[in-house]
């Protein structure tokens, strides 16, 4: 292995990591996939995006049984959970998908080596050597031209607590036993929203508990106002402006303390999940031995991910600045490995990267909210379409929600989406598609949508931009 040179050695094989790994093999590039687990895919794959999300389709089919005696599906009243079949399928898919990851491997000629790698310092004579520990405590070393550390996240916890069957992580709640009978959530960001929205629907009863003033405080504001409505309609029980001052085990579960307008709340429940945001892992990579920057726990990249040593990149969770989300770390990838191999490339921009909610009603979005336009002083003007005058959503039966399109007043051209219920995840491609564009409204009000659609709510927020939404 050490005689080995390579274009570039990835340290990591999540999202951002074997994305790199895979474009660089077809960009003609010698290319080493360095992982310390037994597994490739990482956090998104095993304990993620994958595994939540099946959850999630599961969740939408029971809530479509609940009522489907208006669908003409008649004697379902007697249906039945079985849990150990959901967590089966969800096992099922990701293992499908991580031999899927093998197999690209192969396709595109990317050695996997297994082990934990180490930056050892500035390269030397243009080779630069990661120190890599093997599972059975083994050295070697491997040699490359180019590093991208690709190390991803973790989740955070509160108050020096650790992880168990009671005060959980996404990874533990992934894997619960049974569906608990009452769950408190801290955190009402993605994590902690979609992972409400799963178990309320299988009957758990469900408290959010959210710091800042809003649930999704990332998103417009009137997409957080949405959802909040619709929660509390499928009785989630909602607490914002919430510190919490104790997580506290009990005989039969766990209790919760916070305070609320100068008033301190008790609730206990069986389980609680703290979902409070992602740390980095850089602690452990040989960063104090370089040149790397870093910024508040995350590393500083250029325009094309490079970071301060010369020769060594960093893509995904642990950039300042990048959205800890998988296809924001996979973008980052692929322009680090573009760069490396000499191609033009175009730099992530943040303002370009959709975010997703996978609960129910889904949240899409991209670009500047309402609020953040106006605090830049820009001349905007605002359309809404509302999906209660979309047949195709009739037709689902899901009318909740809205389009909301941020537009520039004088050009038309598309300052932010924001999309919340029916395929709303689905629907913020077009969004971005068209701001990469630089698409008008003036434009958009004339690409024709097909009728009966989802995505002809994005066809009527344009026009309703002019106030001319043809359904409302």
């Amino acid at each position: 292995m050490a005689d080995t040179i390579y274009d570039v050695a990835i340290i990591g094989s999540g999202p951002a990591g074997y994305t790199a790994a895979i474009r660089a093999g077809q960009l003609g590039l010698k290319v080493a996939l360095i992982e310390s687990a037994t597994v490739l895919g990482g956090t998104c794959l095993h304990v993620g995006c994958i595994p939540t999300k099946a959850l999630l389709f599961n969740a939408e089919l029971w809530d479509h049984l609940k009522h489907a005696a208006e669908y003409g599906i008649d004697n379902v009243d007697g249906r039945t959970l079985n849990w150990s079949a959901v967590q089966t399928r969800k096992t099922s898919i990701v293992d499908k998908h991580t031999k899927g990851l093998g197999f690209l491997m192969k396709k595109n000629k990317v050695t996997v080596i297994s082990g934990y790698g180490r930056l050892t310092g500035a390269a030397k004579d243009g080779i630069h050597t990661i120190d890599l520990t093997a599972t059975d405590g083994a050295k070697s070393e491997v040699k490359t031209k180019n590093i991208i550390l690709a190390t991803g996240s973790d989740a955070k916890m509160i108050f020096g607590l650790k992880p168990d069957d009671r005060i959980l992580t996404n990874i533990e709640m992934l894997s619960v036993p049974q569906v608990p009978k009452s769950l408190i959530v801290i955190g009402a960001g993605a994590v902690g929203v979609e992972f409400s929205s799963i178990f309320r629907s299988f009957g758990t009863e469900v408290t959010l508990v959210e710091f800042l003033p809003r649930i999704m405080p990332p998103e417009d504001e009137e997409i957080s106002k949405e959802l909040t409505r619709v929660f509390k309609k499928r009785g989630i029980d909602i607490n914002t402006g919430a510190k919490v001052e104790k997580i506290e085990k009990t005989e039969t579960g766990v209790k919760v303390t916070w305070t609320s307008n100068g008033k301190s709340v008790e609730k206990e429940a069986e389980k609680v999940l703290v979902a409070v945001g992602r740390a980095g892992r850089i602690a452990d990579v040989g960063i104090d031995k370089t040149k790397i920057e870093l910024d508040r726990g995350f590393i500083k990249v250029g325009e094309a991910q490079e970071t301060a040593e010369p020769g060594i990149y960093a893509i995904g969770d642990i950039v300042a600045g990048l959205p800890q989300l998988a296809h924001s770390g996979s973008m980052s990838g692929i322009v680090a490995v573009t760069k490396i191999a000499g191609r033009k490339y175009r730099s992530v921009r943040r303002d370009r990267v959709p975010a997703c909610t996978y609960s129910e009603p889904q949240i899409g979005s991209v670009g500047l909210t309402e609020a953040q336009a106006k605090e830049k002083g820009l001349e905007i003007k605002v359309g809404k379409f509302p999906f209660a005058g979309n047949s195709k959503a009739t037709i689902v039966g899901s009318h909740d929600g809205f389009v909301k399109i941020v537009a520039d007043a004088k050009y038309g051209e598309i300052l932010g989406v924001h999309i919340i219920g029916p395929q709303a995840t689905e629907l913020i491609a077009e969004a971005v598609a068209v701001m990469e564009l630089e698409g008008t409204i003036d434009e958009l009000m004339f690409t024709i949508h097909a009728h009966p659609t989802i995505s002809e709510a994005m066809l009527d927020a344009y026009a309703a931009v002019e106030g001319m939404a043809i359904n409302a």
